[in-house]
């Protein structure tokens, strides 16, 4: 069968003019956004949904895979996938119109259920967005589409029965146009938005806490090239959570509301209120439960907040040692995430607050702003709420918060582990002294001693640095006389309870990782 020239190039025009509709409905969503809330967005909304359905297992791995970028691949993803579907219903409209459109129409459809399905949804016009944008990617799609099948009247036909030139070149031209002007209005206006959170946040003056953070000690900071700090910059402090956009609240609108079980009065606190209380300071460190065996999603800042404990005894809560009735805290972000907390760790004495301050500044918007909680001990998906703005006293048994209904655990506090930081993986350092480093961490309990083998040889004591508190992780040091060749080092850790860090390695799921940390080097 002969193929002409023309119908090949009217295929190509066809997935091109499907590829332009593509475009104009994620311009015209982006530009309804506008009037709805920019987490509305049809990537937005569907990549969330695409992370909310995602298996435990799928997420670990993106996680270790792309660290902080896996938000950005997978709206890398999103799009790419639109982009394949668009051009396929391009190419399916030459043969039949109608169909095409439909097929935008139903992706359009497809976001919109995946906006208002999601948990921070503010209800049905969360899908307008998504709706708008598919409506007008079906009109771009019918009406470029018709240039390319409509026989010209001033020519003679040719072999494919004639098409409108330069009336698809107009068409398309002026929905590129279209498409990027509303496009960038859209984004214009959404970014403008957020500009009061920026302000509100640019405006807070911190107080001084009335309960400041004890001076580090002497010798907790060691002096070796490659070790992490003591106190981890913001900038560099790892971020894991799921929202694919970053919450900017403006702190002057904030609420948080106190309720449930066990709450004899209800409350609901402000941003003001927060500050004009005697807040805490404290050197904490954060571990993910996602952190693989000498992994980075672990740091430790200096925080500064309001204790969470006093805050619920005014509200009359108890714990379940003292006969509350509620077992469970779940907070809840405002982007819908939910996190459940053992009442009983919230209120035993340890340092557990809502943090409004990190290094001596604001939080960052990606690390909560205004207001995170922090409880000392636990991993963070049930225990560090970024963007906060309500807490529900309820049980165990009565409600699943998000990443126990993927199968996390319920409670789950941080094990000892330890790193090396210094040398690196496969690194070549030279025959002689080589200072071996990192740190260990062991959240409530402290680090009691760290221990470094070389290849298969004896376990041998590493200098540690001094302990800040046994919230706060503690760097160590080994002086390795290396040899020539490859070598592995190997570390371990033993907390202030005696129990050594076991060495059978488990995977993160379900209440984190387990396992000694190696490195392979060879010394020339």
């Amino acid at each position: 069968m002969r193929i002409s020239r023309t119908h090949l190039t009217r295929g190509g025009l066809a997935a091109l003019s499907g590829l332009l509709a593509g475009c104009a409905a994620l311009a015209v969503a982006e530009l309804v956004s506008t009037a709805v809330r920019p987490e509305a967005g049809p990537v937005t909304a569907v990549g969330g949904a695409a992370i909310d359905r995602t298996p435990a297992p799928v997420k670990d791995w993106a996680i270790r895979s792309f660290g902080e970028s896996d938000k950005l691949v997978l709206q890398l993803g999103i799009l790419a996938t639109l982009c394949v579907l668009a051009l396929a219903l391009g190419a399916v409209a030459l043969r039949h119109r109608r169909t095409g459109a439909a097929g935008v129409l139903l992706l359009g459809a497809v976001g919109a259920a995946a906006a208002t399905g999601r948990p921070d949804s503010t209800g049905l016009a969360d899908g307008l967005p998504s709706l708008a944008g598919g409506v007008a990617g079906a009109a771009a799609l019918y009406v470029l589409i018709g240039r390319l099948t409509r026989p010209r009247r001033t020519a003679a036909r040719d072999d494919e029965g004639g098409w409108d030139r330069r009336g698809f070149l107009i068409a398309a031209t002026a929905a590129a146009a279209a498409s990027g002007g509303a496009g960038m209005l859209g984004r214009t206006v959404n970014s403008r938005r957020g500009q009061g959170a920026v302000a509100s946040r640019a405006g807070v003056l911190l107080p001084r806490p009335a309960s400041p953070a004890a001076p580090v000690p002497p010798g907790a900071r060691l002096r070796v090239p490659g070790i992490s700090s003591f106190t981890t910059p913001s900038s560099t402090f790892y971020r894991v959570d799921t929202a694919l956009v970053v919450p900017r609240v403006n702190a002057g609108t904030w609420r948080l509301r106190i309720h449930g079980k066990g709450v004899r009065r209800p409350v609901t606190v402000t941003f003001q209120d927060l500050l004009e209380r005697e807040l805490t300071e404290r050197d904490i460190t954060l571990t993910c439960v996602s952190n693989e065996v000498g992994g980075p999603y672990v740091g430790n800042a200096r925080w500064i907040g309001v204790r969470l404990a006093d805050l619920l005894r005014e509200a009359g809560v108890k714990p379940p040692s003292r006969g509350g009735p509620a077992d469970q805290l779940v907070a809840r972000s405002v982007d819908g995430m939910t996190l459940g907390t053992p009442v009983e760790d919230v209120m035993d004495g340890r340092d557990a607050m809502l943090a409004v301050g990190m290094n001596g500044e604001p939080l960052p918007f990606v690390h909560g702003f205004p207001v995170r909680m922090i409880v000392p001990g636990l991993y963070g998906y049930v225990s560090a709420c970024k963007w906060i703005e309500d807490i529900e006293l309820t049980t165990f048994d009565d409600y699943d918060p998000y990443w126990v209904k993927r199968e996390w655990a319920r409670e789950a506090p941080v094990k000892t582990q330890s790193r090396i930081d210094t040398p690196k993986p496969f690194a070549r350092p030279t025959a002689g002294t080589v200072m071996v480093a990192g740190v260990a961490w062991a959240q409530r309990r402290g680090v009691e001693r760290v221990e470094v083998r070389v290849d298969d040889g004896p376990w041998q004591p590493a200098d540690l640095a001094a302990q800040a508190t046994v919230d706060t992780w503690r760097q160590w040091s080994f002086p390795w006389k290396a040899t020539p060749g490859g070598h592995t080092l190997t570390v371990r850790a033993t907390d202030r309870t005696g129990a050594v860090q076991t060495e059978k390695r488990t995977r993160t799921i379900p209440d984190g990782a387990d396992g000694w940390h190696s490195v392979v080097v060879t010394v020339d």
